[in-house]
């Protein structure tokens, strides 16, 4: 069982950057893919990025693709999301997500955390 708690969420301008955080409860997290989602009100939760095991992976949505940038520090058990040039449409809740194994695909996550609150106005 993996537990995941993230961190760093908040209200900034467009424009503006916030950090993510989400530290993992698992020994052995090297062993697992992370991911990152977001669910905006009224919307279906949606992919953001992803990376592998190593690092040596990752993936992005197109929405976020150069503006955000997602790694790991495994020494921590960590995963962070590096979101700069911030929209009014990143505004969501944004969940941390870890599955063991290959990243592959990014629909088979099957441990999430609780999610943390990111607003951006305008």
């Amino acid at each position: 069982q993996v537990q995941l708690v993230e961190s760093g969420g908040g209200l900034v301008q467009a424009g503006g950057s916030l950090r993510l955080s989400c530290e993992a409860s698992a020994r052995t997290f090297s062993s697992y893919a992370m991911g990152w989602f977001r669910q905006a009100p009224g919307k279906e939760r949606e992919f953001v990025a992803a990376i592998s095991w190593s690092g040596g992976s990752t993936y992005y949505a197109d929405s976020v693709k150069g503006r955000f940038t997602i790694s790991r520090d495994n020494a921590k058990n960590t995963v962070y999301l590096q979101m700069n040039s911030l929209k009014p449409e990143d505004t969501a809740v944004y969940y941390c997500a870890a599955k063991r194994g290959p990243l592959g695909r990014v629909d088979d996550f099957n441990y999430w955390g609780q999610g943390t609150q990111v607003t951006v106005s305008s």
